[in-house]
């Protein structure tokens, strides 16, 4: 099956050599975002709030690029240096998600790209 590479210039840009998301078949797999401000490239300041909304605002332009939208994500996997912050975190997602809510993970880790606190990626199934 064909892969298609999913870009839009309301999320930041690839920060390696991968596509901000892939289309193969209905199935939408986006790449992890961080809290990039796609206007200016930097991180964004702030909370953990401020930094998991920045990170669902870029899925949201991503799937919304690949024709898609939240209530079509089945997979969340959310990646954390502290999971202190899993409640916070939490209630920056139930502003993005309807019920039924997909499945998800939360995973904390050492460490993540350019030192943020919080990472998400999502796949999406959507039909042409």
């Amino acid at each position: 099956m064909p892969r298609t590479p999913i870009q839009s210039d309301s999320a930041p840009k690839a920060i390696g050599p991968y596509s901000q998301a892939v289309r193969t078949g209905d199935t939408l797999y986006l790449s992890g975002q961080i809290p990039l401000d796609p206007a200016t490239g930097e991180l964004v300041a702030g909370d953990i709030a401020v930094q998991a909304t920045r990170v669902f605002d870029n899925l949201k332009a991503v799937l919304a690029a690949g024709g898609a939208t939240f209530d079509d994500v089945v997979r969340v996997a959310i990646y954390m240096t502290d999971l202190s912050n899993f409640g916070a975190v939490n209630e920056v997602m139930e502003k993005y998600f309807n019920a039924p809510y997909p499945a998800r993970s939360t995973i904390g880790v050492a460490a993540l790209p350019k030192n943020v606190a919080v990472e998400v990626d999502v796949i999406a199934v959507k039909a042409r």
